[in-house]
């Protein structure tokens, strides 16, 4: 029998959904944090994230199923095993990440954290006009499950789509356009409102700089969900002072955790969230990842493709058969 071992947070019903997948599967259920070297060696397949130092003792690793969409720190030269291919989550957050991203852009837009301040002060005040989503564009940069379900969301409410991914591949009836990189800085000037799916990779590393945001439209806003890394904090925050930026929603920082001391948690319109709106926050994720794991461990059995595959050398899902 082939070994697995199943390292991240499983509920009850998902154990019996991975242990019917296949009569031909041995699995085991260890949370990442008491793994040993002699519980790693004989796994064939490990479902969940570990410390990736860690593999250097899975020797007979075929496959490592990651519960997380972004692959940093797993695709390193010399990390995974020889033959080991690597698999991540990507279609598991998408509702989730685009719901909690809706949330934070209306609560800039509409006032709703000056409401909720004004609330816990007990003050009744009118806090003046504000923006509607329709008629605007959206721009959404790393255009890939959760970028296009926040994109759906948006056009949805009435606002013009432009997509920004790594290859342009087809064109989701949603959306106005879809670009690469190369037409960043023009879209940047086309939207009211940005939004950054994008990973933490070497080539997305503080994207949005000075030049980035100086490119944004007056009155803009600001949204990121994916690595704080792609952000450039300085040139942030004086976006933010000097109103260039009409309102920002942080679910993730550079640096994370954000420091008490740090400049961002008072700057006016600005909502932070410590990186939640991923993860197992909505059982709806949760249950994703797993389904993702058994079609895998199915595939794995039979001796067929596996989905979600990721690309050693860019980081990025390079199939995702069903």
């Amino acid at each position: 029998m082939s070994k697995v071992l199943v390292v991240m947070d499983v509920l009850e019903e998902h154990k019996e959904i991975l242990n019917h997948v296949s009569p031909d599967l041995d699995i085991t259920y260890m949370h990442w944090s008491k793994l040993t070297a002699s519980d790693l060696q004989d796994a064939e397949v490990i479902v969940g994230n570990l410390d990736p130092k860690l593999l250097v003792h899975c020797k007979n690793l075929k496959l490592l199923q990651l519960n997380n969409a972004g692959t940093e720190g797993f695709v390193t030269n010399g990390v995974l095993p020889d033959g080991a291919l690597l698999a991540n989550a990507t279609g598991a957050y998408g509702v989730a990440m685009s719901e909690f991203m809706m949330g934070m852009l209306l609560s800039i837009m509409k006032k709703l954290d000056l409401y909720q301040s004004n609330q816990k002060n007990r003050i009744w005040k009118d806090e003046g006009g504000v923006p509607s989503i329709y008629g605007t564009t959206t721009l959404v940069v790393g255009f890939g499950d959760i970028g296009q379900e926040f994109g759906r969301r948006m056009h949805a409410f009435g606002s013009k789509v432009i997509g920004i991914r790594k290859h342009v591949g087809e064109k989701p009836d949603f959306a106005e356009a879809v670009y690469t990189m190369e037409a960043f800085s023009d879209c940047l000037k086309q939207a009211d409102i940005v939004a950054t799916c994008l990973p933490g990779y070497e080539e997305t590393f503080k994207i949005f700089d000075k030049e980035a945001f100086e490119n944004m439209k007056d009155g803009a806003y600001f949204i990121n969900v994916g690595r704080g890394t792609a952000v450039d904090t300085d040139c942030l925050c004086e976006a933010i002072e000097s109103g260039k930026l009409a309102g920002v929603a942080l679910d993730v920082t550079d640096p994370e955790p954000l420091p008490s001391e740090h400049k961002l948690w008072e700057l006016p319109n600005v909502v932070i969230t410590p990186h939640v709106s991923g993860g197992y926050h909505v059982k709806e994720s949760h249950d994703r990842i797993i389904e993702i794991a058994a079609r895998n461990l199915k595939h794995f059995a039979n001796g067929e493709e596996f989905e979600n595959l990721v690309d050693m050398k860019t980081g990025y899902t390079r199939t995702n058969r069903k």
